[in-house]
């Protein structure tokens, strides 16, 4: 409550400085550490400066027009609430702020609670229709989206986890086999302008393409209206400026989309590099860890609970049954910290979803969708590789063997709010200590953006597991509130979808409420 009231105490002094008020600021935090991604209408010959009392930190520009940067306070004390203010580079006065920001607890300090604010799929670019008549919106709309996760912001959790598909617009493999990319379409194309494959896509005219394309769904998303809340983003396919798919010979486009190319991965890191901090180091994440604070990060809220955050894509291979969705290195770090850990509950949180399908290429399983309706793998499905499920079972078993916390892996992408605790994973029997898995909700999916639609079935229990669902994959817009508790982990979710009466929105509460236990 004391934040929330500091924080519209400020709202005065941000009136008098509105015309440099930052067209985006996007934080997030340590236990000795703030970083800060903000953007401005102005370009800046000499960087901004951030300032906590009496530490200063200039931004280091992060894009050819000095109107994007990177700010970081280090040396401070943990749990602590620092008033910050950005500084003119030049005068050194004051244009915008104080607004507050907390740093995180000492991951020693024992907490009776954290909780966070989690969702998916937020990207889509406002005022796109669907191509027929209806003149329905393909996603929801920005404001709504403001509010759906205000809803959230509103339970005051102690961090935001938007998980994967911050941006859509594809470039050469549309969503669904088979369906143009927005990206490449005339309307793109008029809109944020052609993407050159043969330069990079910083510094040069791709640059300005890609604002054009992101920002609208970031920067004009977000706002500063998480600026007193530490934020966490991590990619997905989407953020690569592609859908995942694997399509044979004989289709007008074919191929495979991951894992990244060297232009795929620029986009992506250019995404993050404008707009959305990295992944504080952490000393139990691998220093030499490929990727490390991009694609692989850490949310440690004292000893209350241990993140552990992987990015799918980026790092994907091919190679059959030695093919993993994340690099060797990578498993390692996880099934080592689920074994080291001393926090209440060390979580998973893939950008692929564990427990479910919907006959995509880009799982962990081999479920193809079948004319029936039902998945199987009956048939095999080109170019997935055995290896994924492989590393997948290794993952499962070594969650169910933590001695501590809840087993749990949260995950976003399929566009659905579920929960189901899983028991059995083909020959492996867990009902020991059941693995939890949860979908946090998508925010901006819109008609035709649910599985049903364009895959023709909706997220299904993947072949060969034995679950018990709370809550089977729901294809509603929502985000979910997780309070991890010593031996416990509640959950509250909301939900809302276009059709339904836009003033729910100001008043949402959650549908579910449901409770994790401990198990062993």
């Amino acid at each position: 409550m004391l934040l929330a009231r500091r924080s519209l105490l400020a709202s005065a002094a941000f009136a008098a400085t509105g015309s440099r008020t930052p067209l985006h600021l996007l934080p997030t935090a340590g236990p000795d550490r703030l970083r800060i991604k903000a953007s401005f209408a102005e370009s800046h010959a000499r960087p901004p400066v951030l300032r906590a009392g009496s530490r200063k930190a200039a931004g280091v520009a992060t894009d050819a027009a000095r109107r994007h940067f990177t700010f970081d306070l280090t040396g401070l004390t943990p749990a602590t609430c620092y008033d910050l203010e950005f500084l003119d580079g030049v005068t050194g006065r004051a244009f915008y702020g104080p607004w507050p920001l907390r740093t995180l607890p000492h991951p020693e300090e024992r907490l009776a609670r954290f909780r966070l604010l989690v969702y998916t799929c937020a990207g889509g670019y406002d005022g796109v229709r669907l191509p027929d008549d209806s003149g329905r919106p393909y996603w929801v709309s920005l404001a709504n989206r403001r509010k759906l996760i205000g809803a959230g912001l509103k339970m005051q959790p102690d961090a935001v986890l938007a998980i994967g598909d911050q941006v859509y617009w594809d470039l050469r493999f549309g969503r669904a086999s088979g369906r143009g990319p927005m990206g490449s379409s005339d309307w793109a194309r008029q809109t944020a302008g052609e993407f050159r494959r043969d330069i990079a896509a910083l510094g040069t005219p791709n640059e300005d393409v890609l604002k054009r394309a992101a920002g609208p769904q970031i920067a004009e998303l977000y706002g500063t209206m998480l600026q007193s809340v530490p934020t966490f983003f991590i990619q997905d396919d989407h953020d690569y400026y592609e859908n995942d798919e694997a399509i044979p010979p004989g289709a007008a486009t074919h191929g495979v989309s991951l894992p990244p190319d060297d232009f795929m991965l620029q986009l992506a890191r250019g995404t993050q590099a404008l707009y959305f901090p990295e992944f504080l180091p952490d000393p139990t994440r691998p220093a030499a860890l490929a990727g490390s604070g991009e694609a692989y990060g850490t949310i440690r809220f004292g000893r209350a609970a241990e993140l552990l955050v992987y990015d799918c894509r980026r790092y994907l291979t091919l190679t059959g049954n030695y093919a993993g969705f994340i690099s060797t290195n990578a498993e390692g770090w996880l099934t080592g910290r689920m074994k080291a850990s001393n926090a209440a509950h060390v979580v998973n949180v893939p950008s692929v979803p564990i427990g479910w399908s919907a006959g995509k290429w880009g799982d962990w399983y081999p479920d193809l969708l079948n004319d029936d309706g039902t998945l199987s793998t009956a048939r095999p499905k080109y170019m997935w590789q055995a290896g994924w499920k492989l590393q997948h079972d290794r993952l499962l078993r070594a969650a169910s063997e933590m001695t501590r916390g809840v087993p749990l892996f949260l995950s976003g992408d399929l566009h659905a709010l579920a929960h189901a605790a899983i028991e059995q994973n083909g020959a492996d029997d867990l009902r020991r200590n059941p693995v939890h898995t949860m979908l946090a909700g998508p925010v901006s999916t819109g008609p035709r953006g649910w599985p049903s639609a364009a895959r023709g079935t909706p997220p299904r229990v993947a072949t060969g597991l034995g679950v018990r669902e709370t809550l089977a994959p729901l294809e509603m817009n929502g985000v979910s509130i997780m309070d991890f508790l010593p031996d416990k982990v509640d959950v509250q979710m909301l939900r809302w979808k276009i059709g339904r009466p836009e003033s729910e929105l100001d008043a949402l509460e959650p549908f579910l409420r449901f409770t994790m236990p401990r198990a062993v």
